[in-house]
């Protein structure tokens, strides 16, 4: 049976370099103003900036359990939250609302066009 990381299913890898962070996983501030106007709670923000950038990453929604440490870390350090925030959606309906925005964005940014 081929193994897990041999397979075209997107993976988080067991370490994560800092140009890995960087490139994929740090939020822009455009795409933190987006989170902003869409979360209610820091919790929250951070889920869905944390959805949005494995999205972005992974054209996936990994389960928490999946998203690297060094990642959610990151993330948060990006966002200036405080190291007890956790992510969380708070309720399943909410984060179905945060998936269908992001899906949402990504389809407009992959339609839209690039600078002049």
């Amino acid at each position: 049976m081929t193994s897990i990381e041999r397979t075209a299913y997107p993976q988080f890898k067991r370490l994560t370099s800092a140009r890995v962070l960087h490139a994929f996983f740090t939020p822009t501030a455009e795409e933190t103003d987006w989170a902003q106007e869409l979360a209610r709670s820091p919790q929250a923000l951070f889920a869905l900036a944390l959805a949005l950038k494995c999205f972005q990453k992974m054209a996936r929604f990994p389960s928490p359990e999946e998203i690297s440490q060094v990642v959610v870390d990151h993330v948060r350090r990006c966002l200036g939250l405080a190291e007890d925030v956790e992510p969380d959606h708070r309720a399943a309906s909410t984060a179905k609302w945060h998936r269908k925005k992001i899906r949402a964005r990504q389809a407009w940014s992959m339609t839209s066009p690039g600078p002049g």
